[in-house]
């Protein structure tokens, strides 16, 4: 089964992110796609995948990880405008039926990512 999934650790807490809302797009030439919205569990995770099926649409896919909005409502001091407010990562799926998982580790000055499995 074909799926792109997602998940956020708060590296500074040293725990899941949990309630952090996140946006996927696909992007065509110059335009923004909105595919859906979802906000992580208790786990950092989506509840299901972002995309899944026999196959996925391949192309280029943006992440928007509203991480300034999370670190407010968790407490966070932030400055404004804050460091890192919106994180933005654009990918591509090149592989139909393959399986992408590209997770975010946070906190409030830094973040880091990778495709995991």
């Amino acid at each position: 089964m074909a799926r792109l999934s997602t998940h956020v650790l708060d590296t500074t807490r040293g725990r899941p992110a949990a309630g952090l809302t996140i946006d996927l797009h696909r992007v065509e030439a110059a335009t923004r796609l909105h595919v859906c919205t979802v906000t992580t569990n208790a786990d950092g995770r989506t509840d299901a995948p972002l995309l899944s099926g026999d196959t996925i649409p391949t192309g280029v896919y943006e992440l928007t990880f509203h991480a300034g909005d999370y670190l407010r409502a968790d407490g966070v001091a932030l400055v404004e405008p804050p460091f890192l407010d919106e994180i933005v990562i654009r990918f591509g799926l090149a592989d139909a039926s393959g399986s992408y998982h590209v997770p975010l580790l946070l906190s409030p000055h830094a973040y880091s990512t990778y495709r995991g499995s």
